[in-house]
Formats: structure tokens, sequence, C-alpha cells
């Protein structure tokens, strides 16, 4: 789970999306921005918005608050996309938050972990906002794998093999010993 914090960069590719000059200030983009998400979850081109409606009600359905930001073009910086997605979680702190553009991604989430964050965010790369948001709530949605069970069957596997071992030892041991004794 992430804490939220003030961005350090609001890119201008985020203005197009929400239909401004890419020169606005970043603010008056972050706003509109914000009242496209707390409208319908979603902020992102006119194309694309049923689509992403779609996967916003997807996630609800699995107890996901997800709210998604498109953004135009790819900012100078992937991180910028994380600044969004802080800024848009910053009201929504129990929310997801899914900002894509159109190779990379960033979100926020009071739910889930960082490295849940990150391996979802790596399948969202797909270049396709709505295959990208799809797939990331796919990810979050796929359960982790049991680390901890199969470390436990593993110690266990190894233990018995180890006794095993010396229980075979021992028998081979005395096997030769009683066929010494023989001759």
């Amino acid at each position: 789970m992430t804490t939220p914090h003030l961005p350090a960069y609001i890119p201008g590719e985020l203005c197009i999306t929400v239909g401004l000059d890419p020169a606005t200030p970043p603010d008056e983009c972050m706003e509109l921005v914000k009242i496209d998400v707390a409208a319908d979850g979603v902020s992102a081109s006119a194309a694309d918005v049923p689509a992403l409606r779609e996967v916003v009600a997807d996630a609800a359905g699995n107890g996901i608050d997800l709210k998604i930001v498109e953004v135009a073009r790819n900012p100078g910086m992937d991180t910028a996309l994380r600044d969004v997605a802080t800024v848009v979680g910053y009201d929504y702190p129990d929310a997801t938050v899914l900002v894509v553009s159109t190779t990379y991604v960033g979100s926020y989430s009071g739910q889930f972990h960082r490295s849940k964050l990150e391996a979802a965010e790596d399948h969202a790369k797909t270049g396709d906002p709505v295959t990208s948001a799809q797939n990331f709530l796919h990810e979050l949605t796929t359960p982790d794998l049991p680390w901890t069970g199969l470390t436990v069957a593993l110690l266990i596997g190894v233990a018995a093999a180890a006794v095993g071992t010396r229980f075979l030892q021992r028998r081979s041991k005395r096997a030769l010993q009683s066929g010494e004794g023989a001759e």
C-alpha cells in the first residue's frame, strides 16, 4: 500500500486527453481529470470510455474500487504517470488508480502492495488502454503464489529425503556387516 504525497511532475500530455492545450497549467488538467473520475471512475478519450467503464464495473464486482485515467501520449518520464495516479488516489485513498498512456503505466493503491501493482503494470503495457486496463485488473485478481505453503512443503520434503537417505545408509551398512559376518 502506498502513501499519497504531492507529485513532482504532471505531464502536459494529460491535458490533451481532457481536451485542453498541453501548455495549460497541470493543476487545471488535473481538476478536469478529477471531475471525470468522480463521475464514473474513468477519465479517458471518448472512444475508450464505455469499455473502460466495463473494466471499472468488473473491478467493482471483484471488490476493487478501480479508477482509470488515460493519457493521450507517453510523457517524457514514465514516473509521471505514477504521480498522476497518486494525485487521483489522494482523493480516493482506498481505491486503486491506473494511469495508462501509449506504452507507459502508472498506478496507486490503498488496497494492494507496490509489488502486486508493479506485476500488474508489467502486464498492462500493451499500447491499447482497454486491453491494458483488463490485463491490469486480471493480474490484480489472480491469486499470488502461496510461497509460505510451498516453502514449508519444500522443507518437509528435504527433511524427509535426509531422513530417508540416512535410513538407507544404515540399512546398507547393516546388510554389509551381516554379509561380512556370514563369511
